[in-house]
């Protein structure tokens, strides 16, 4: 290219102004490794997904992809790395329902949960459920109701984390059923699962995918299911209302977010791919079968659902007087 056609071209992109250069750049897009950042640690439900779609990436686009687990302090600290990181679209933060929650629990954070990010997408939902040791004297909500009124705050329930959605999820149920447990907070959800497992707990909040597995080897007990409706990998499993216990529905949403400012049409890119790949007959199927609601939204979708659960956790949290430091 000749000196005088590269000044012209450059003449050309600053007459066209931004547009042009975020065409560009998403024609472009990846030329080189992606970041996943998973704020959870490694082998939950959520961190298989990030990793099945990151490998799918790899495989659609031919360049490398990273997932990098960053757990602790219920995601805020994966949360902050990815809301400094560049506006390129080559980090991208794995969130679930958490991410809104903790702008209520926390009384400072690093960046703003809804300010700093642009969706991507909302990829899936989890539901979550009540489930105990097989020790524990109760076969159904209704037993163990009475287990837990006969002896107010002898039982324990295992989480993901202070203030996390199992943790709230807890509360809810706590509320109500007048019934009183006491949180036990782990750093993500396979280590909590496994203490209940154990034994070392007698309750877990968790969610479907990560106890299914323990439920069909008869190491977890169902009791009841916190979703508007029953799960495919555990069909048996009732709900809540089913029960008689309205309104508690606190299934899990599982999502993509970039930082603010990334361009419009790397975003796009992002989601046209990674909807594709979820929506992939056996992909579809594989989450299924393991507990997962395949959801595939648009950015736009996904933003709004950002803002209605910032609202609807934000009146949990106040109502349970749930405070981090």
């Amino acid at each position: 290219m000749t000196h005088t056609l590269k000044l012209a071209l450059a003449a050309l992109l600053i007459a066209l102004g931004p547009q042009a250069a975020t065409a560009q750049s998403a024609n472009d897009y990846p030329n080189r490794p992606i970041r996943f950042i998973a704020p959870i640690p490694a082998g939950g439900s959520t961190d298989v997904l990030t990793r099945d779609i990151a490998r799918r990436l790899q495989e659609r686009w031919g360049q490398p992809t990273v997932v990098e687990n960053k757990p602790g302090s219920t995601g805020s600290i994966g949360a902050a790395l990815v809301a400094r990181a560049p506006a390129d679209g080559y980090t991208l933060l794995l969130v679930n329902s958490g991410h809104v929650i903790n702008g209520h629990v926390y009384a400072k954070l690093p960046y703003d949960p809804i300010k700093d990010f642009v969706p991507v997408v909302h990829a899936a939902s989890i539901a979550m459920g009540l489930f105990v040791h097989p020790s524990v004297p109760a076969k159904n909500l209704s037993e163990f109701l009475a287990l837990a009124r006969a002896k107010p705050g002898a039982l324990s329930f295992a989480t993901s984390g202070n203030g996390g959605a199992g943790h709230l999820g807890g509360e809810s149920i706590k509320t109500a059923t007048g019934i009183d447990m006491v949180h036990v907070p782990y750093r993500g959800s396979a280590p909590a699962i496994a203490d209940v497992v154990a034994g070392q707990v007698p309750v877990s909040i968790a969610d479907v995918p990560l106890a299914r597995a323990h439920v069909r080897a008869g190491t977890l007990r169902p009791i009841a299911l916190a979703a508007a409706q029953r799960s495919a990998a555990l069909p048996d499993m009732p709900t809540f209302a089913e029960l008689g216990v309205p309104n508690l529905d606190f299934s899990v949403w599982v999502g993509f977010l970039a930082p603010a400012g990334t361009p419009k049409a790397i975003i796009d890119k992002l989601n046209r791919e990674i909807v594709a790949i979820v929506r992939e007959p056996a992909m579809t199927a594989r989450l299924l079968e393991i507990g997962f609601e395949v959801v595939a939204s648009t950015p736009e979708e996904f933003g709004q659902t950002l803002k209605t659960d910032q609202e609807r956790y934000g009146v949990v949290v106040r109502k349970a007087g749930v405070k981090l430091d």
